[in-house]
C-alpha cells in the first residue's frame, strides 16, 4: 500500500442525483470527475441495471450534471450543445436547452428549448413542466428582439457590466453573484406551443416547489428592500388557474419544505420561538385549511455531516407508499428517515456515517453514501440490509494507506463531547508527533468518521490529527446547538479542553500543534489565537473577525449576526465586538495563514483582510492567500487547481512551523 497524496483527490469519483426510473428496472445517477488541466469538473449520466446490478456510462460530453426521466427508457438532460445558441447565450439571451437519450442507445436528440435559465424542472407529462428560473426585474429581455432595437439592447447590457445598482438586501448571494432584483420563479411549459406561463409575481422568490395530480405546492416569500427569513406555502391549481394560501407569510414561519402526501400537506415549520433561527423544524399537516403540529421533532432534517468529498447534490424530500422520506443527522451519523401521517417515524439506515441522495421504489432504497472511511459509492437497502453496488472508489480504501478514526470522548461542564484522532499512518508508540487540530464550520454542522480527505493527508505526512463536536454543533437537538449569544466561550472551552485530553493521551509535541477550521471553524480560529499561544500556527478559512463589518456586507449578515449575537450594531454593539476576534487580535502571537475567496459573500474577503492586517499591524507573522474567482465552497467544490494550491499552503504552513 503507498501513502494518500495531496493531488489523489483529483482522481476520486462524486456520485449525485440518483433516480429511479418510473418503473424501477434502472436507476440513473451523475459521476462527476475532476479536470485538472481545465480546472473544472467532468459530469456524466451514468446507468445502474437494478436487476443486474451491472452500471455503465450513458453519456460522455462531460456536461451533464441532472437529469429527468421522461419515460422507462428516455432520460432528457440540460446542456449546451448547439454553438449558435450559445453564442445567444454570450450575448445575454436566456436559454436552457433539453436533450433527451434513449437508454438503450442511440445518439441525443434535442428535447425542447426553454426560454429561460432554468434552476430546477419537474415533468408533469412529455409536453408539460413546472419548474423553476432565474427572473431579473431589471434586467432586458433580449430573445425575442431583432434589428436595431436588439443592436441597441446589446449595447446597453454591456455598458451596464459596469455598474451594480443595489437598492434591496441581500444584494447578493454566495455562489450567486449579485442577486439585486433577481428572483427564483415559478413558471409552467408547453414544449409544443413553448408557451412559458408565471405562477408567481415578479417579486416572489421560491425556495422549494412539488407536483401532484394538476397542482403546484410551493414554498416562497415576496419582499422588497428586505427579505425577512419567513416562508408561505401555496398551491396552484392547473385547471382553475387559482393560487391557494396554505400557510400565509405573516405567520411568520421558517419552512423547510412542503410536499403533497395522500389527502394533505406535510412540511417542516420552525417558528424561531425558543431557538431562534437555527431552531429545528418539528412536522406540520395542513388540511382541510388547518395547520397542525404533526410531531415535534428535536433533530435538524438534512444531512450535515461535513466532508471535503462530494460534488453535486439530489432530492432531500420524497414521498412514496404514504410516507414522507427524510435525512436527519443524530451525533455523528447522517441517518434516511420515514414518517407517516400518523405520526410514525421510522429509521431506516444505520449509523455508519452519511447517507447523501438516495432514490425509493417499491421495498428497495437505493443511496450514495459514505461508509465507514470509504468514498461514494452506491448502496442497496432492502429489508434492512445494505449492500455495496459500486466501486468507483474502492482503490482508495484498498491502495491507500489511511488512518481509522479513533473514538476521544470526554466530558465537560457535565456534557459528554464526541472526538476524534487520528493517528499518523505507519505510527510508532515510541515516537512523538505533531498534531492540528481542525475545527468544523457551520457551528450547526458535525464531523462524523467519514473519509475527509484533508486529515487523510496530514496523518499520511506524519500528523496526529484531532477534531471534535463541540456545543453548537447539531445532531444532539436544539439545547446543545444553541450558542446564541455565547460564540467564543463554551464552544472555545470545549475545544480547548479537547486539546488537554488529546495531548495527554497521545505522544504528541505540545509545543508542535496547529489548528484550522473554515467558516465558523474560521471564526473559531480567530478566535483561538487571541485567546491563548498554546498553537505553534494556525490556518484561518472563510472566517468571521468582526461580527459589526459582517452584519452590513455578507449576504446572510443582517439576521443571521442578529439572531446568533443576539445583539446589533445598534442595540447592544458592545456585545458584537465583546464576540468579535479583532477585539482580541491585539493579543494573538501565533503566525497564522488566511485562506479567503474573493466571491465569498457568505463570510466576505473583508473579515479575512481585518485579521491579517490586524496581525501584522502588531509584529505577528501572518500570510494571505486570496483565491479569483471562488466562493465559500472552495475547499468543497472549488476549482481542481485551487483546492490543490489552498491544500499546498496550509500543509506547507503546517510543515513550516510544525515539523522540526
Amino acid at each position: 500500500m503507498e501513502n494518500l497524496k495531496l493531488k489523489d483527490f483529483l482522481d476520486y469519483k462524486y456520485l449525485s442525483n440518483l433516480e429511479f426510473s418510473p418503473n424501477g428496472e434502472n436507476a440513473g445517477f451523475v459521476v462527476n470527475t475532476t479536470n485538472y488541466d481545465d480546472n473544472n469538473y467532468q459530469s456524466n449520466i451514468w446507468l445502474l441495471n437494478n436487476k443486474t446490478k451491472k452500471y455503465s456510462k450513458l453519456t460522455s460530453l462531460n456536461e451533464e450534471r441532472s437529469f429527468l426521466w421522461i419515460d422507462n427508457s428516455t432520460i432528457i438532460f440540460p446542456a449546451a450543445r448547439d454553438a449558435k445558441l450559445k453564442e445567444k447565450v454570450s450575448q445575454g439571451e436566456k436559454w436552457t436547452a433539453y436533450y433527451s437519450i434513449d437508454i438503450n442507445g442511440g445518439e441525443a436528440d434535442k428535447y425542447m428549448q426553454i426560454p429561460l435559465m432554468v434552476t430546477a424542472i419537474k415533468m408533469i407529462d412529455k409536453d408539460n413542466f413546472v419548474l423553476t428560473a432565474k427572473y431579473d426585474n431589471y434586467g432586458i429581455n433580449l430573445n425575442e428582439m431583432t434589428g436595431e432595437e436588439r443592436t441597441k439592447a446589446i449595447a446597453k447590457l454591456k455598458e451596464e457590466k459596469d455598474y451594480e445598482v443595489l437598492d434591496e438586501i441581500p444584494f447578493w448571494s454566495n455562489g450567486g453573484g449579485f442577486t439585486n432584483q433577481k428572483r427564483n420563479r415559478l413558471y409552467l411549459y408547453n414544449r409544443v406551443s413553448n408557451e412559458v406561463t408565471p405562477l408567481t409575481c415578479e417579486h416572489t422568490v421560491v425556495t422549494y416547489f412539488s407536483y401532484k395530480d394538476g397542482k403546484v405546492l410551493y414554498v416562497g416569500n415576496v419582499f422588497e428592500g428586505k427579505l425577512e427569513q419567513r416562508e408561505g406555502i401555496f398551491c396552484y391549481d392547473i385547471a382553475s388557474k387559482k393560487t391557494e394560501t396554505l400557510l400565509p407569510i405573516d405567520a411568520n414561519f421558517r419552512v423547510s419544505y412542503a410536499e403533497f402526501l395522500e389527502d394533505a400537506v406535510i412540511c417542516a415549520l420552525n417558528d424561531c420561538k425558543e431557538y431562534g433561527m437555527n431552531q429545528n423544524p418539528s412536522f406540520y399537516v395542513i388540511k382541510n385549511g388547518k395547520v397542525e403540529l404533526l410531531k415535534k421533532h428535536d433533530t435538524w432534517m438534512i444531512n450535515t455531516v461535513g466532508s471535503d468529498c462530494r460534488y453535486g447534490g439530489g432530492k432531500a424530500y420524497r414521498v412514496v407508499n404514504g410516507k414522507l422520506y427524510f435525512p436527519t443527522t443524530v451525533f455523528k451519523d447522517s441517518f434516511l428517515n420515514t414518517i407517516d401521517l400518523a405520526g410514525n417515524e421510522t429509521v431506516l439506515t444505520k449509523a455508519n456515517g452519511s447517507v447523501d441522495v438516495y432514490d425509493v421504489h417499491g421495498d428497495e432504497i437505493l443511496f450514495v453514501g459514505l461508509r465507514g472511511i470509504k468514498l461514494q459509492e452506491i448502496y442497496s437497502l432492502k429489508d434492512g440490509e445494505e449492500t455495496q453496488l459500486t466501486s468507483f472508489n474502492e482503490n482508495v480504501y484498498t491502495d491507500k494507506k489511511l488512518s481509522i478514526p479513533e473514538k476521544c470522548n470526554f466530558v465537560n461542564d457535565g456534557i459528554e463531547i464526541e472526538g476524534w484522532v487520528l493517528k499518523p499512518v505507519d505510527y510508532d508508540e515510541t515516537k512523538t508527533y505533531p498534531a492540528i487540530l481542525d475545527i468544523h464550520g457551520g457551528p450547526k454542522t458535525v464531523f462524523g468518521e467519514v473519509f475527509y480527505h484533508e486529515m487523510q493527508v496530514w496523518a499520511n505526512m506524519g500528523y496526529f490529527v484531532f477534531f471534535c463536536n463541540p456545543r453548537g454543533g447539531d445532531g444532539r437537538g436544539n439545547a446543545f446547538a444553541d450558542i446564541r449569544g455565547k460564540y467564543g466561550t463554551i464552544d472555545y472551552d470545549d475545544l480547548m479542553k479537547f486539546t488537554d485530553v488529546v495531548l495527554e493521551k497521545y505522544p504528541i509535541k505540545a509545543d508542535r500543534v496547529g489548528v484550522t477550521g473554515g467558516s465558523y471553524g474560521g471564526f473559531m480560529t480567530n478566535w483561538i489565537i487571541g485567546h491563548t499561544d498554546r498553537f505553534r500556527c494556525a490556518a484561518s478559512q472563510r472566517s468571521i473577525a468582526n461580527w459589526i463589518s459582517k452584519f452590513g456586507t455578507t449576504d446572510i449578515g443582517y439576521y443571521f449576526n442578529a439572531d446568533q449575537n443576539a445583539s446589533t450594531p445598534w442595540i447592544n454593539q458592545e456585545k458584537l465586538w465583546w464576540h468579535s476576534p479583532m477585539k482580541y487580535a491585539d493579543k494573538a502571537k501565533t503566525p497564522t495563514l488566511f485562506i479567503h475567496s474573493e466571491e465569498d459573500y457568505r463570510c466576505w474577503l473583508a473579515e479575512g483582510i481585518q485579521m491579517f492586517t490586524a496581525l501584522k499591524y502588531h509584529g505577528v507573522e501572518a500570510r494571505l492567500c486570496m483565491f479569483r474567482g471562488e466562493n465559500h465552497e472552495l475547499s468543497r467544490s472549488g476549482k481542481p487547481k485551487h483546492r490543490v494550491r489552498r491544500l499546498e499552503e496550509m500543509t506547507n504552513w503546517f510543515e513550516k512551523y510544525l515539523k522540526d
